[in-house]
């Protein structure tokens, strides 16, 4: 039963972007069958088993688990030895930062997407070797940067929309809405159930707000950066009619200007029914379980983004990455592509909860027969992540500054839109 196995087992997802996420995107990127861009291949790795000692840094609860399925790794390789240091995740992007000026990294590293950018200078470029054609396209945008791949996918995350299965049906809607306007009207509906006040959890301030509604930008069609990521393209129609639609449910009262913030306010809001319809990544499963106790899982179930265009959703999760100052280089390589076998990923899967980042382990019954996960399989398969650029995280502030104004001021997202290019033409892409 996945609510057993999520609510016991380490889940940290340092999405980078939702919350979220691989802050994911564009990059003129965009859609899941998007063609790789990275054309540089890193110097070979010597054939045979791995050997000597390989030094790894994972983060959170990952670094807890990895040691025992590093064993078996140890078994294959009879002369390796793997070492795996913990790192918190509120104390690991200055620990990489201390590390990489110092010389001292490890061989090896859990690398949130969204962190890519901060450190591209001091990985070491991938093999060709290490066949990546078997990933999310989307999960593998996130390690190209510079037109070299700088790392493998090891776990994604994905967000799609929770909601209660129980009060949509009662309000007439036994299955969620697969467009804009039948989410509108869903959510209209549900407005008009006893305890819902606002049906709709949407970002509305604070850091990363922006780059997690992207989904709605995105499944409008809209792209913020060009085909080569040198210039911003904020001010296009298709993304001002993405924002006057959001405006539009905060408007109308379908979503709450001035949420709740404070630790569990989210859940704790669909599970009393008050805002029955939010946006999360897996760990809100097991959050949502908890938060609800025996039962509650029946009462709820997820969907995918509703369409526009499209219904592209975000993606995150971390990436495994060598080091340019490596001790052990071509030993970390080889771990990093036996974690890249399908078997393997399953079993961490079911180690650690962490969805796989390669497709065909989505095949495996413990995902594929599971209604709520098989969403998220799908969900991965329409996903994008923002532009790997070392300016995005200074552009996105600025983004979510015109986003609050959108929402809680009313202003013209047109008028947003264009202050915004003008700030990120100021900033540029760095290209």
């Amino acid at each position: 039963m996945i609510q057993t196995t999520l609510d016991t087992r380490v889940r940290i997802r340092k999405i980078a972007a939702l919350g979220l996420a691989a802050g994911l995107l564009l990059t003129g990127c965009g859609r899941d069958d998007a063609p790789s861009g990275a054309t540089e291949t890193g110097k070979a790795i010597a054939d045979g088993a791995a050997t000597g000692t390989i030094n790894v840094w994972a983060q959170g609860g990952e670094a807890t688990l990895l040691p025992e399925l590093m064993k078996d790794f140890e078994a294959e390789n009879p002369g390796v030895k793997v070492n795996v240091t913990a790192i918190p995740w509120d104390a690991a992007h200055n620990k990489y930062q201390t590390a990489i000026a110092g010389g001292t990294t490890p061989d090896l590293a859990q690398m949130g997407t969204t962190w890519m950018t901060d450190f591209s200078d001091a990985f070491d470029t991938k093999p060709a070797e290490l066949d990546t054609s078997g990933f999310f396209a989307s999960s593998v945008k996130s390690t190209e940067l510079g037109g070299a791949t700088l790392g493998v996918p090891w776990y994604v995350d994905t967000r799609v929309l929770y909601y209660r299965k129980d009060l949509a049906a009662q309000a007439g809607y036994p299955e969620f809405p697969t467009t804009w306007d039948g989410l509108t009207s869903m959510a209209k509906a549900l407005k008009s159930q006893d305890g819902v006040k606002y049906p709709l959890q949407l970002p509305v301030s604070g850091a990363d707000s922006f780059q997690s509604m992207l989904p709605f930008l995105w499944s409008n069609g809209a792209q913020f950066i060009n085909e080569d990521n040198s210039k911003w393209t904020f001010d296009t129609p298709e993304i001002v009619e993405a924002l006057k639609y959001y405006q539009g449910l905060f408007t109308d009262d379908l979503a709450n200007r001035n949420p709740a913030t404070g630790a569990g306010a989210g859940e704790a809001a669909f599970v009393n029914g008050e805002a029955p319809v939010l946006i999360l990544g897996p760990s809100g499963l097991a959050q949502l379980n908890k938060a609800g106790g025996p039962g509650f899982e029946d009462k709820y179930m997820v969907a995918p983004f509703p369409k526009k265009v499209s219904g592209t959703s975000f993606i995150g999760g971390s990436d495994l990455v060598v080091f340019k100052d490596a001790k052990n280089r071509d030993g970390a390589w080889k771990l990093a592509q036996w974690l890249s076998k399908p078997e393997v990923q399953i079993k961490w899967y079911k180690a650690s909860g962490s969805l796989p980042a390669l497709e065909s382990a989505w095949k495996d019954p413990a995902l594929a027969d599971d209604k709520k996960l098989a969403v998220f399989g799908e969900q991965l398969k329409d996903t994008n992540f923002p532009p790997t650029i070392p300016t995005w995280t200074e552009v996105a502030a600025a983004a979510d500054t015109q986003l609050e104004q959108i929402v809680k001021a009313g202003k013209d997202p047109a008028v947003a839109m264009k202050e915004l290019q003008a700030t990120a033409d100021s900033i540029g892409t760095g290209k």
